[in-house]
């Protein structure tokens, strides 16, 4: 049974950093990525890396967040710098066993960034 389970949100103030962890359990390998959702928006891509470690971000946190995976602990993380208020959502793990799809999802850690 595929699980992922996020935490590490919470409230920062504008300029300040957070990471995030994925726990990932049900599957030994597949590709990870982090979206975010907004109140009134639709959920967007933040970064996601493949399982040969190729590496993606959104152009709006490029530079200021760094994605990484720990293969010991099942564990992918979401280091956020410089953080500004339109970072404020509810941030999503994923996973991509091998469909192309973003087929499982966590329930999600809310970031709060205040100006």
């Amino acid at each position: 049974q595929v699980r992922l389970v996020e935490s590490g949100g919470g409230l920062v103030q504008a300029g300040g950093s957070l990471r995030l962890s994925c726990l990932a359990s049900g599957f030994s390998d597949s590709a990870l990525g982090w979206f975010r959702q907004a109140p009134g928006k639709e959920r967007e891509f933040v970064s996601s890396i493949t399982k040969s470690g190729s590496i993606f971000y959104a152009d709006s946190v490029k530079g200021r967040f760094t994605i990484s995976r720990d293969y010991a602990r099942n564990t992918m993380y979401l280091q956020m710098n410089s953080l500004k208020p339109e970072d404020s959502g509810v941030y999503y793990c994923a996973s991509d066993l091998s469909s192309g799809e973003w087929d499982y999802w966590g329930q999600g850690t809310q970031v709060t960034v205040s100006s």
